[in-house]
């Protein structure tokens, strides 16, 4: 273990006493979660901080027929509703009288704070099952998601154990910090959920409706994209890419994805001559990084759920080539 590690060793090993578990159990129990907060019916509320900021989201979700429908609506400040199904994302904002539909699978909050493809992971992370506790009048078991390195984040997960949902989760840093957390305040899991339920409450027939020109912002196959991230964290892969006009956007901006199968990075590539181009260097909220650089023409934002350093890598490496990028030793 390098000194740059060890306290990222100390502030995981402190998050609660270890139950001497086989991974088996913990794997066992990720893939459990994983399925639970796709295919189960479940209605409740729950709050995600960040930074301290607190937003309270009432969530519908439906699953019938082998397809999820899930309904948000936002309790704190303007009200907001988002639909989401298969095909396409709603999203109600009534303050501004407006809709904006997108056609693109995206994943609901619950999901995507999950970690993913628990088989791939053993280079990388290393997973732990907690003391057991009580949450919401439910057992939980929890679980540690442990990386090897400080390149990326850590995640703790609280699960119930009859259904596999997930009650609550964090994100930590290298030191323990809890960087960003959702936690369900209140949950119900009927049979059941009518269709009924995922209608919007707000009337937004009269708002302006925005929709999606194409869905070639969405990513695809990896391909041979003009661009490239010539360094990388160790485990990280191009996942996807494409290029296409964003939501609201007028040039092309290329998009490329990043993960090591728990986290992510995008990365963007716009002309430098925008007017919404982003300021060069760091950026911050909560959890997520971004590092903003200038490559001749074009400016390179690389984002997500992971340390500064691990944007930073990245961002500073992309180059217009076709080169494999070799991973960071």
């Amino acid at each position: 273990m390098t000194p740059r590690v060890l306290p990222l060793a100390v502030g995981m090993l402190a998050l609660a006493p270890l139950v001497g578990a086989a991974d088996d159990e913990a794997r066992e129990l990720l893939q459990r979660v994983e399925r639970a907060v796709e295919t189960l019916n479940y209605e409740g509320t729950f709050v995600h901080i960040v930074d301290g900021k607190v937003d309270t989201m009432y969530v519908v979700h439906r699953y019938e027929g082998g397809v999820a429908t899930e309904r948000l609506v936002s309790l704190d400040g303007p009200r907001r509703e988002i639909i989401r199904d298969q095909e396409e994302v709603t999203c109600i904002f009534a303050d501004e009288k407006s809709v904006l539909v997108e056609r693109r699978k995206q994943e609901g909050p619950l999901r995507a704070a999950i970690p993913q493809d628990a088989d791939q992971l053993d280079q990388h992370y290393q997973f732990r099952v907690l003391k057991p506790v009580e949450k919401l009048g439910r057992r939980a078991a929890v679980l540690a998601v442990v990386p090897q390195d400080d390149m990326r984040y850590g995640y703790k997960l609280w699960v119930d154990r009859e259904s596999g949902m997930l009650l609550k989760s964090q994100v930590v840093d290298r030191y323990g910090k809890v960087l960003e957390q959702l936690i369900f305040v209140s949950i119900e899991l009927p049979d059941s959920i009518p269709a009924e339920r995922l209608k919007p409450s707000i009337a937004a027939e009269d708002f302006t409706w925005h929709f999606q020109r194409d869905d070639s912002n969405v990513p695809g196959p990896s391909g041979e994209a003009s661009w490239r991230a010539g360094r990388l964290p160790a485990g990280f892969e191009l996942k996807a890419s494409n290029t296409g006009l964003m939501t609201g956007g007028d040039t092309p901006t290329e998009h490329l994805v990043y993960s090591d199968g728990v986290a992510s990075v995008s990365v963007f590539i716009d002309r430098a001559d925008g007017d919404s181009v982003a300021p060069e260097g760091p950026s911050r909220m909560g959890a997520a990084n971004a590092f903003t650089t200038r490559v001749g023409e074009h400016m390179v934002t690389a984002m997500g759920e992971v340390p500064l350093t691990t944007v930073r890598m990245i961002a500073e490496s992309v180059k217009q080539r076709q080169e494999p990028a070799t991973a960071a030793r």
